[in-house]
């Protein structure tokens, strides 16, 4: 007689910022995966189409509800997506930057220490002054805005928990999801040229710009594997925004003539932006098997999602 084989019951994994792009590309590839079960959270209604995963209203700035919620779940993992990123927007209102970002982290910290969750945060190249990159996980942090003083100190909260933790660091993150209102080199590059608007882009700053995928895919690979400590994952390119917008001129045959080189003295914005980090991702691929993709093959991967997108 054959003996029945129990059924292995799945991790939770918790998502904050499901709405937003990282969060909608984390719980896509983790529902495909189908390792864990998914539970997706962000503010207000679910943005996010598809299904196999739970969706949970969270306002991560409010203790009791953050509490209440993840002691209800009990998630294995929590990856910490959400965050005020617009770095003008976090410049000129600074409270509710703290709060998003400082005062939520702190909260959902207390929470994966009571339920023993390992917690993922995803930081920013913006915690680095931008004089010496690119940079590697042991570069001294030193920002120069506000949006960077606040992820500095989320991180030191992270790394000063009472359970396992991880930091995934990213660059220039881009890419298309669903119901999504904010633009991105790529997409604004793109439309500007073929609309024949002649832009100007910066050639002072150097980044090493991220597919959301590949971004999503790193910290997948730090949750299951349970990995700790601080990691790189951008991508594998180190380039100037007027390279990238070359790169993405060339690859839609659009006129290059259109892009103007500028420095970031050119522009007068509320935040200032740190010239050169971009990351060194050697850990990453070693320890965790992470492959980013090439500037110019997200390209080609933007361009596949953005025709579907009409269809």
């Amino acid at each position: 007689m054959a003996i029945a084989t129990p059924m292995k019951t799945k991790k939770k994994i918790f998502i904050t910022g499901a709405n937003g792009l990282l969060g909608q590309k984390l719980v896509n590839q983790l529902v495909d995966k189908g390792e864990f079960q998914v539970i997706a959270s962000g503010k207000g209604d679910c943005r996010l189409p598809g299904d196999g995963f739970d969706y949970v209203p969270l306002d991560i700035t409010n203790a009791s509800e953050v509490e209440k919620i993840l002691a209800s779940i009990k998630p294995d993992v929590i990856i910490h997506g959400a965050a005020m990123t617009h770095v003008d927007e976090c410049e000129m209102n600074q409270e509710s930057c703290y709060n998003a970002n400082v005062n939520a982290t702190a909260y959902l910290v207390k929470a994966a220490e009571a339920a023993k969750s390992h917690f993922i945060f995803v930081s920013t190249d913006f915690i680095f002054s931008g004089e010496e990159g690119p940079l590697d996980e042991n570069a001294v942090a030193a920002p120069v805005n506000y949006y960077g003083e606040t992820k500095l100190e989320g991180e030191k909260l992270v790394m000063a928990c009472k359970t396992s933790w991880a930091i995934s660091r990213t660059v220039l993150v881009f890419g298309i999801a669903h119901d999504m209102s904010r633009t991105n080199i790529v997409l604004w590059v793109k439309s500007s040229l073929e609309a024949g608007k002649e832009i100007q882009v910066v050639d002072d700053q150097f980044r090493t710009p991220t597919l959301a995928e590949d971004l999503a895919a790193g910290c997948i690979l730090i949750a299951e594997q349970g990995a700790e400590g601080v990691f790189n994952i951008s991508g594998p390119d180190f380039l100037t925004p007027y390279e990238m917008a070359i790169h993405v001129a060339d690859y839609f045959g659009l006129d290059k003539s259109l892009i103007k080189r500028a420095d970031s003295s050119t522009f007068t914005q509320p935040a200032k932006r740190p010239l050169k980090t971009g990351f060194i991702i050697k850990k990453a691929k070693e320890e965790l098997g992470f492959e980013p993709k090439t500037f110019q093959t997200a390209i080609g991967i933007l361009a596949k999602q953005i025709n579907l997108a009409r269809a």
